[in-house]
């Protein structure tokens, strides 16, 4: 739509004739965003981008829709003539348009809040114990019903990764073992893997598949999609220690640190999906582009194992895949090999990614957002712990400085968005809450201490800005923003979970590493607030489900007390973190966190030697020094 008419002079004239045109990114104001999509929904009964709005100078909308060609075809309307008839309609009668925008404004605003259960009120009577199983089941059978057993991923076309709908279910299935969590976890995570949504020369996953198979994405790469994709498999390489899986992950945060990190340690954004106007065009391969690269012979194997035929599985080009052929079925039969075929091709892999590289790249979107570098942070900080690469950890705390350095006002206030040396727009929940989860697994991987001692002020801050002290939840913009026509609050987790979801899950953590009851008593409130709506629809809330799964299971804590470059401390990190335990918290103990952690004086520093803690519900079994002993602990 930008192309057809906001850069159509025919279309801009018409607009600067009767509009103050607005263009808002929606990435750097979210809010806005929210906002205005609140109000197309309840407008035409759907959304979508380009979101298109129209409004009085107060900024109350009175039309609202999405794609608009520049002139009328296919039975949809165009723009132009959109254009004039309310450019006549607000001439002769603006009165009933500012009229019909009131009424929509109340409308819109009356079905803000999020409905409470009248009469109810969190007590030891009533808790999620009472509830909180029965949500998380009918998430489950609720996911089961829409689960695709042929490809995997859930629903019909298009397919999105949704990749904290598969963390939902790994943790689902740690708990029921005998269901099919786990086996629909593998198939999706299989099935995105050898599709074309995955980057097979260059790493990295587009932003969804267009079609059931996970064969044709549409190529744009968003750093949030990578970021949550890369725990997903790094999470289900802890449950299961299929090779696949480490590698899938590894190789997203290799592409992340090859293409798309700042000089400076921050995450860029975005990478389009058109090369030269035309969508794909960087990605795809014809049999003779391959041979001219690899040669006759390696170029032949290649096309064989990859599906790059003369036919074409994309506009007459290919989409580099592994969905054909008899290595798909060794795949199938033996998901926990790496097929040799696969190891042997990766100097022809090299080959085209060098060669790929001399094209025209995709246009690369160069905000860096608080937000998503949070997420990116989490995911780097897990990278770090499971697959025990220092890159990954060097990279997510050169991340954390870039963000307090160039993000972070002289007052401690968050900002959302860097560009090119300029800062700017107050944070929002999701800023907050991403952050603080990426400082926590950060602080989880190394036992900085400053790392959680960071992400205990910018809860206090979190609080402080966005808490709903009148109905409860967060809202998605601090008190001290921008006053719009509603001060929105995000719940549904979408392509990205919501803030909400984040910040129960980041409260659990922090109650269980500190033993603060604040923390605990603030958790309640968000699960008494979200309760209805997870009732009614809690397949739609699967990352705020994960925050419900941990609440419901014990505390378990890993308390390491001894020197951070203890040898013998690596050791025993390692070995926790080898296993998938989404429920267990880790506390590195050096006499530096008494002063916000008063309870860990109780467990003493022995000099020279590391001293593990494993406790559950703060009982804690015998402390052992030797890793042997260790190892023997965590299976007991």
């Amino acid at each position: 739509m930008e192309r057809e008419s906001f850069e159509d002079q025919e279309v801009a004239d018409l607009l600067n004739r009767y509009f103050v045109s607005i263009k808002v990114d929606r990435e750097e104001r979210p809010d806005i965003d929210h906002i205005y999509m609140s109000f197309c929904q309840a407008l035409t009964g759907s959304g979508g981008w380009p979101l298109t709005i129209m409004m009085t100078p107060e900024k109350k909308p009175f039309f609202a829709g999405t794609y608009f060609p520049k002139n009328a075809h296919y039975g949809r309307q165009g723009l132009m003539e959109l254009l004039e008839q309310v450019g006549a309609l607000w001439k002769g009668n603006e009165s009933h348009v500012r009229e019909t925008s009131e009424q929509i404004v109340s409308a819109v605003q009356s079905q803000q809040a999020v409905p409470t259960k009248a009469g109810f009120q969190p007590s030891s009577t009533d808790g999620i114990q009472s509830w909180g199983k029965d949500v998380i089941e009918k998430a489950y059978q609720t996911l089961a019903r829409s689960f695709d057993s042929r490809y995997g991923g859930f629903g019909q076309a298009p397919k999105f990764p949704s990749p904290h709908t598969l963390t939902f279910l790994l943790r689902y299935a740690q708990d029921h073992p005998q269901s099919k969590a786990l086996a629909m976890v593998r198939k999706t995570l299989d099935g995105m893997a050898w599709g074309g949504i995955y980057d097979h020369i260059g790493f990295g996953f587009a932003r969804y598949s267009t079609d059931e198979k996970w064969l044709v994405p549409h190529f744009e790469k968003m750093l949030y999609d990578n970021a949550l994709l890369a725990l997903a498999y790094l999470e289900a390489y802890q449950v299961s220690h299929q090779p696949r899986d480490a590698q899938i992950a590894n190789s997203i945060l290799t592409y992340v640190l090859r293409d798309m990190t700042s000089p400076e340690g921050g995450f860029y954004s975005a990478e389009d999906a058109d090369a030269e106007g035309i969508e794909g065009k960087f990605h795809v391969w014809t049999p003779e582009e391959v041979e001219n690269v690899l040669g006759q012979e390696a170029g032949s194997n290649y096309c064989k194992v990859y599906d790059i035929t003369s036919q074409g599985n994309f506009e007459g080009k290919n989409i580099p895949n592994l969905l054909q052929g008899a290595l798909w079925k060794r795949l199938i039969d033996s998901p926990d090999l790496i097929p040799e075929e696969l190891e042997a091709l990766e100097p022809s892999r090299r080959a085209l990614f060098d060669a790929r590289e001399q094209r025209v790249h995709p246009h690369k979107d160069d905000k860096i957002l608080t937000a998503w570098n949070g997420l990116m942070i989490t995911a780097l900080a897990k990278g770090a712990q499971v697959l025990g690469n220092p890159e990954f950890l060097e990279a997510a705390e050169a991340a954390v400085n870039f963000i307090l350095t160039n993000l972070r006002r002289d007052d401690g206030r968050l900002l959302a968005r860097f560009r090119k040396g300029d800062s700017a727009y107050l944070g929002y929940l999701d800023d907050y809450a991403f952050l603080i989860e990426g400082l926590l697994e950060l602080y989880s991987a190394c036992g900085k201490s400053h790392y959680l001692e960071t992400a205990l002020e910018l809860q206090d801050q979190l609080q402080r800005l966005f808490f709903d002290n009148n109905d409860g939840g967060y809202f998605l913009t601090g008190l001290d923003a921008e006053e719009l026509l509603i001060r929105p609050k995000e719940s549904y987790d979408g392509a990205l979970p919501s803030g909400n979801s984040i910040t129960a899950q980041n409260l659990i953590r922090l109650a269980r590493l500190t033993g603060d009851e604040r923390w605990s008593e603030k958790t309640e409130q968000l699960f008494f607030y979200f309760r209805p709506i997870l009732e009614e629809h809690p397949s739609g809330y699967t990352s705020f489900l994960q925050a419900l799964q941990f609440a419901l299971r014990p505390s378990q804590e890993l308390i390491l007390a001894g020197s951070l470059n203890s040898p013998q401390l690596s050791e025993m990190r390692k070995a926790f973190f080898s296993d998938f335990r989404p429920y267990s918290s880790v506390l590195y103990h050096e006499g530096n966190l008494d002063s916000f952690i008063p309870w860990l004086k109780d467990y003493p520093i022995e000099t020279g030697q590391t001293t593990a803690y494993l406790c559950q519900d703060f009982t804690c079994q015998r402390p052992v020094h030797a890793i042997e002993e260790f190892k023997s602990l965590l299976t007991s």
